[in-house]
């Protein structure tokens, strides 16, 4: 058993999520930023990778006062629970994420993750350490679902969202596309990693909406399980 996953990322008309630099930049609107504060307010938890943490800094709270108000009614917290996949702690103690909100807060790491630092996170959050060489996803989700979290709101970056998506771990993946060009071979896409040996192998979509929003489109996909 597992959570239901949701992934949602923002990116180019070109498939980047992030400049050549792995840098954030502001890809959607106002309207775009809405709608994903409101799947952070309706999910029990958001979960980033350790790059995204390291190039970006996010704190993962809902920003809307009123979202806000309306979660802490509802589920005691203003924030979901927010989740950093960082098989090596090397997450910094002194992230946003640890500074701002009022979820609770995971740590991920691997049986391999420096003693030291692990000890400083702990101090800071809650650790789950799954996995010799790095985080298991499975039994990750397993835990997560065991702790009551049923619904996973997914923030990327591109490594995360591969090991997740070719681990068919991922319902629905929404994403926003742009209207422009970043380009650069090295800079991320929407999914990275290895990749897949021919499309038989591939992940199949199934397409459930699509939306002119801002000045770009927003698709809603569903994974087709195989």
């Amino acid at each position: 058993m597992r959570p239901k996953i949701i992934l949602n990322a923002a990116m180019s008309a070109d498939g980047k999520i992030s400049t050549i630099e792995r840098k954030q930049v502001r890809i959607s609107g106002e309207y775009d930023f809405a709608r994903m504060d409101r799947m952070r307010a309706n999910a029990d938890a958001v979960m980033v990778g350790i790059g995204t943490v390291l190039a970006d800094d996010p704190s993962l709270t809902v920003k809307s006062e009123r979202l806000r108000l309306e979660r802490k009614q509802r589920c005691g917290r203003a924030d979901p629970i927010r989740i950093v996949v960082d098989s090596m702690a090397r997450t910094p103690i002194d992230a946003d994420i640890f500074n701002k909100g009022d979820g609770d807060i995971i740590i991920a790491v691997c049986n391999y993750a420096p003693v030291e630092r692990v000890k400083k996170l702990n101090e800071k959050s809650r650790i789950i350490t799954i996995g010799k060489d790095r985080v298991d996803l499975v039994g990750l989700m397993s835990n997560l679902k065991e702790s009551g979290i049923n619904t996973l709101m997914v923030e990327g970056g591109a490594t995360l969202n591969w090991a997740l998506i070719s681990g068919g771990l991922v319902d629905e993946i929404h994403t926003y596309i742009g209207a422009m060009i970043l380009g650069g071979e090295n800079a991320p896409t929407l999914v990275d990693g290895t990749g897949f040996f021919g499309s038989d192998y591939a992940v199949k979509l199934e397409l459930a909406s699509m939306e002119k929003v801002d000045n770009g489109v927003l698709l809603h996909w569903n994974v087709l399980k195989s």
